[in-house]
This record gives C-alpha cells, structure tokens and sequence, in this order.
C-alpha cells in the first residue's frame, strides 16, 4: 500500500519545479540554517563525515557544497593494475551484465532501449549493441563526485531532457523505461578497451549535473537535446581523462550508467545486483588480460606430468633388470668340473689291458 502510494506521488508530483525550488535552496548562504539542514541530513543518513577534507558541518557555505564535498587523499585507493577498469563511484550496483542486442536490464522483468538511452544516436548504439553495462546508484549518504573508470580522451557529449522520476529501487522496478526517460549527460570516449559511454542520470530533486570540462550542463533545461563533439589527441580543444580522476558531479542524486563495447571487457565475478562499492574498485577487466592469463597456465599444466614421469618409468627397468639375468649363469656355470674326470677314467681303463698283457704272455 505504501510503495503504491509513493509511486503514485512520481506521477503526480510536479517534479520540475520540485527540483528547481530544491536546487534553489541548495545553493543558497543561510548561515546557522544551513548548518542545520546539514547537519539534520549528517544524521538522518550516516553520513561519515571523517572521509571528508572539511569534516566540520560549519565550513560550508551552502548545502551543495557541502553535497559535492570532496573526500581526503587517502580515503579512496584506485586500484592502478592496467587491466583493470574501476568503479565511477560510490553506490549500489543496480544492475549489470550482458547488453542483450539493443536490450538493457533495469530490475527484474523490465529492460530498456539501449537506443532510447543514447537519445536515438543509432550510431552510438552500434557501438555498444551487445556489449557490457554497469549501472550504479548513488544513495544520498555517498561520495557524489564521478571519476574514469580508466584513461579515456572525450569525443562526444550529449545533453538529453527528460523526465525527473526518483531513481531508486522502487522505481526502478515499477517505472518503466525510467533511465531512456530522464534527464541525462552522455559522454562517450576512446579508451584503450574500445569505446566507453558514462551517462549521468538525473532525478527529481538533482539540482544540476556538472562536468569538469564544461562545468555546468543542466540547468538551464530548455527542453533540446544538445550536442558537443571534441577532437582526438592532443589537438586544440580536446579533453583527455586520467583513470580514477574527476570527470563531473550531481548536485543532489542520482545513477550512473557505463557501456563497454563487445569483447573488450569482463565484469568482475565478485560484483552482483545490489553490491555496495567504493570510488577505485575493480569494476572489470580487459579480456586480453583474461586471454593473457589463459595461455599462461595451460603449458604449466601440460608440461610438469609429461617431462617428469614418463623417463623415470621406462629407464629403471632396463637398466637394471636384463644385465642381471643374462650375465650371472655365464659366470657360475663350471663346464671344466665335468671335463676333469673324464681323462682319469681312460687312464684307469688304459691300465686295466697292460695286466692282460703280462698274463699272454707268462
């Protein structure tokens, strides 16, 4: 009864003015009012204000300041294997896994456009159809600042209205098509592993989403799908991002979304629906990593029982055995013993005549 009451508010609610009047207030100086709110909120979500750079509620100035506060040196560590891509942020993994052709995973029972994603840029669709998606929820406790899951140079920008539904569990189940609905930041780069989309999603009360090249892309929200293209390498204008380093922001909210070309990546086998992750974690890795390893443990397996049992087998037996049989009766046999009497016995047999003889003879 409940959640169908809060899912009928999303349809009810004016969202957008909801959102305007939240980011009004969010970026507004109000003194002890504002360290009230944070502090209320500290409390109400947990959260843990120790990771910060500026633990104390009072050094900042406005409520979105304090929401894009940025987290001490040491409280995330990126992981720097070259394989190895990380998480964008910290969150929830919604979902993951296998595009299915053009289809995407939102919950259980419901899946999305991977075309009405990318704002019907079937170009850029060609180039993740069947390929590998993360989606990560950032709660309102979380870090909510988004770094590069690994090196990457910007060729493509997109800003795309939409609608400014909750993005959370409930509505992901219930709400359908609710990433291809709402307000969006694309950006698409090259990258070592093949192209790589990550798409800020907004949501009711998302005051802004920001980028580190072009700070600000929403508001204003006039209504017009925008497009920004970059040059590659190190040509005038173009922007080129450092794995684990800073690419934008929410400003209150919301999800964001990765899409990996075919072939190039596996997710990690750890990571499941609803996992809870940190900045600089293995979210996957290059497949020729997976190749690599592969190729390097199939020899040592083959090689060891081969090299080792086989001579040791066939040699003993041979070389002990057969000298032994044939050699020993040669030796011990006496042809000679039975040779010996026989000249005794003629000599006995000759003596035995010479007596007949005398007796002729007398």
């Amino acid at each position: 009864m409940l959640n169908s009451f809060k899912l009928s508010l999303q349809y009810i609610l004016p969202k957008l003015w909801l959102t305007r009047l939240a980011g009004w207030g969010a970026s507004k100086r109000a003194g002890w009012l504002t360290k009230l709110v944070i502090d209320l909120f500290v409390k109400f979500y947990k959260v843990d204000m120790k990771e910060a750079q500026k633990p104390d509620t009072a050094s900042y100035r406005t409520f979105n300041d304090f929401f894009v506060r940025p987290l001490r040196e040491d409280a995330r560590t990126v992981n720097t294997d070259p394989y190895v891509l990380v998480m964008p942020a910290d969150g929830v993994i919604s979902q993951l896994g296998a595009i299915e052709g053009d289809k995407i995973l939102q919950a259980k029972g419901h899946d999305y456009s991977l075309e009405a994603l990318l704002a019907g840029n079937y170009i850029m669709a060609d180039l993740f159809r069947n390929g590998t998606f993360a989606t990560t929820y950032l709660s309102p406790r979380d870090y909510h600042r988004v770094h590069m899951p690994c090196n990457g140079i910007l060729r493509e920008m997109i800003y795309v209205p939409g609608d400014l539904f909750s993005v959370n569990h409930l509505t992901a189940q219930n709400v359908p098509n609710l990433f291809a609905r709402n307000e969006r930041v694309i950006c698409l780069f090259d990258t070592e592993f093949g192209p790589m989309a990550q798409i800020l999603v907004g949501a009711t009360i998302v005051g802004s989403i920001e980028t580190v090249w072009s700070g600000t892309v929403t508001p204003p929200r006039e209504g017009v799908i925008k497009r920004w293209t970059y040059p590659a390498g190190d040509q005038e204008g173009s922007v080129a991002l450092l794995k684990g380093q800073e690419m934008g922001r929410f400003k209150l909210g919301s999800t964001v979304i990765n899409l990996f070309a075919p072939g190039k990546v596996k997710l990690v086998d750890a990571l499941k629906n609803l996992s809870v992750t940190k900045l600089g974690e293995p979210l996957a890795i290059s497949t020729e990593a997976v190749v690599e390893a592969e190729a390097v443990v199939e020899p040592t397996v083959v090689a060891e029982p081969e090299a080792v049992v086989e001579p040791a087998i066939v040699a003993e037996p041979e070389a002990v055995v057969e000298p032994a049989v044939v050699a020993e009766p040669k030796a011990v046999v006496k042809s000679e013993a039975t040779v010996e009497p026989a000249p005794e016995q003629a000599v006995e047999h000759n003596a035995v005549p010479k007596s007949d003889d005398k007796k002729e003879q007398s």
